[in-house]
């Protein structure tokens, strides 16, 4: 069953304290990695993609595998790169271009992003750390596609979901997102009708006490 629509109804908030409950571990990506959108959220299946810096690359090479990645990135995913660099933009216009034409349904990076006005122009969903206009020619290949990486203390497989608002963005993992989307779920409805009850000058602390949650 396909969970990505219910899951983008969903937020960080509440999918975290699911998580939490059930004693799930590293699942938020660190906090400096951020939304060009805030106001947007993201759903959907994670593929991955790992790279390295090789200064012996010349232009030609860069960019013939550059594109390559692009070739390879699959419609309706969220596709999450660790680049291990911090010098140079992993994505620009012309590669959010060509992911949004594709289908893709955001880009994740461990990295930076430049060309960010243009992006934001065409309204393509991009989580990065930094700004830089250094761009991967010369510099940088992607190496390893729909392999485990890490972010942070976050182990990402392709497969897993992605969800990511204003709040930051989660991992969860592939076998056990139908049981948390499904508890997160009953949790908003638990929170709505606590809601109800503060609106309806109830004490806080005694609509915690009946329902649980606050």
């Amino acid at each position: 069953m396909n969970v990505v629509p219910r899951l983008d109804k969903l937020y960080t908030g509440v999918v975290h304290d699911v998580m939490r409950d059930l004693e799930l571990s590293g699942f938020v990506l660190p906090p400096d990695i951020r939304p060009l959108f805030p106001e947007q959220t993201l759903a959907g299946v994670v593929s991955t993609v790992s790279g390295k810096v090789d200064t012996s690359a010349d232009a030609h090479q860069t960019l013939l595998e550059w594109t390559g990645l692009l070739s390879k990135a699959k419609a309706d995913t969220v596709l999450v790169c660790q680049p291990n660099d911090g010098v140079i933009a992993h994505m620009g216009e012309l590669s959010a271009e060509t992911l949004k034409l594709r289908g893709v349904r955001g880009y994740v990076v461990d990295g930076g992003c430049r060309d960010v006005n243009f992006i934001i122009e065409q309204e393509f969903p991009v989580w990065y750390r930094y700004h830089t206009p250094r761009d991967v020619v010369g510099y940088w290949l992607p190496d390893q596609f729909e392999v485990p990486i890490a972010i942070g203390e976050v182990t990402i497989n392709p497969g897993d979901l992605a969800l990511g608002d204003r709040d930051g963005m989660l991992i969860l993992p592939q076998d056990r997102a139908e049981e948390i989307v499904t508890a997160a779920e009953l949790a908003m409805a638990t929170e709505n009708r606590v809601r109800t009850a503060i609106l309806d000058g109830v004490d806080p602390q005694e609509a915690y006490l009946k329902y649980g949650k606050f």
